[in-house]
C-alpha cells in the first residue's frame, strides 16, 4: 500500500474519516462491535497508537461507545458529520476570544462548478462573492469564501437577505462581517436550514500565503449550504488550519 505524504502528516484525521465513512457505508453497521484493536489496525494498515487516538475521537463525538467485556460498539444511530448550526463562524471559533473579520475580496462572479452545484446558479448568473480572513488573538484562524445566490433568486426566496447585503456594502461594517452573519441577522421569522460536510485537507500554496502558513499545513475544510425554504441562498467554504482557534462541531441525529 502506498501512503501519500498528506496521509503521513495527518494520520489521525484521515483515520477518523475512513472509519466514519465505513460506518455510514455499512462496513461497521449501527450496533455492531468493531474488531479488536490489533485486527482493526491490520485491516486499515495503520499503527495502533494512531488508531487508538482516532477511536478516542470517535467516542467523544458519539459514534462509538465502550462496553465492558464487549469492546467498542458503533452507536445505534450514528450522528451525521456536519456543521449544521446556522451561526456565524466568527461567533463559533476562538472559545469566546474576540474574532476579527477582514475582507480580502468583495466581488461579483459568474458561476463556478462549486456554485452551480450548490446554489443551482444559472450559467450567466451574477453572484456576490466575499473572501474573508478571520483572526483570533492576532493570528489567522480561518479563511472563509462565501457566495450569495443571484439577486433575482434572493428577491424571490429571501428579500430581507438581499436588502441586508446591500445595506452592509454601503455601511460602516463593510468588510468587517461575514455573509453568514448578515444572513443570520436578516432571517428573523424566515425558516432556514443548513447542510455541510467536513473534510481533511492541506492549505495549499495560495491559501497558505493568505493564512501565513506553509502550503503543507493540515487543515479542516467545511463546505456549507444554507437554504431559505427549499432554495439555496448561500454557499461557503471555510478553511481552518491546524493550530488555529478551536471550532466546536455539533453532531446531529
Amino acid at each position: 500500500m502506498v501512503v501519500s505524504s498528506a496521509e503521513q502528516r495527518r494520520p489521525v484525521v484521515v483515520l477518523y474519516e475512513r472509519i466514519v465513512d465505513a460506518i455510514h457505508a455499512g462496513t461497521y453497521p449501527p450496533g455492531s462491535t468493531l474488531p479488536s484493536e490489533p485486527k482493526l489496525a491490520a485491516e486499515l494498515g495503520v499503527s495502533r497508537p494512531a488508531l487508538r487516538e482516532a477511536l478516542l475521537l470517535l467516542q467523544e463525538d458519539g459514534l462509538l461507545s465502550v462496553r465492558r467485556g464487549v469492546g467498542r460498539t458503533v452507536a445505534d444511530r450514528p450522528p451525521r458529520r456536519g456543521f449544521e448550526h446556522i451561526q456565524p463562524l466568527e461567533e463559533l471559533i476562538g472559545a469566546g476570544a474576540p474574532v476579527r473579520v477582514r475582507a480580502l475580496l468583495r466581488a461579483v462572479e459568474e458561476p463556478t462548478d462549486f456554485t452551480a452545484q450548490h446554489l443551482l446558479a444559472a450559467a450567466r448568473a451574477r453572484l456576490l462573492f466575499w473572501e474573508s480572513l478571520l483572526a483570533a488573538d492576532g493570528a489567522a484562524a480561518a479563511l472563509s469564501q462565501e457566495w450569495a445566490a443571484a439577486e433575482d433568486v434572493l428577491d424571490a426566496a429571501h428579500p430581507a437577505f438581499a436588502r441586508a447585503l446591500e445595506a452592509v456594502a454601503d455601511g460602516p461594517d463593510a468588510g468587517r462581517t461575514s455573509m453568514l452573519a448578515v444572513l443570520a441577522g436578516a432571517s428573523r421569522g424566515v425558516p432556514l436550514s443548513a447542510h455541510s460536510s467536513v473534510t481533511a485537507t492541506l492549505v495549499g500554496q495560495r491559501r497558505g500565503e493568505q493564512l501565513g502558513r506553509p502550503a503543507d499545513t493540515p487543515a479542516v475544510l467545511i463546505t456549507q449550504v444554507v437554504r431559505a425554504g427549499d432554495t439555496p441562498v448561500l454557499a461557503a467554504k471555510h478553511m481552518l488550519p491546524t493550530g488555529a482557534a478551536a471550532l466546536p462541531v455539533l453532531q446531529s441525529n
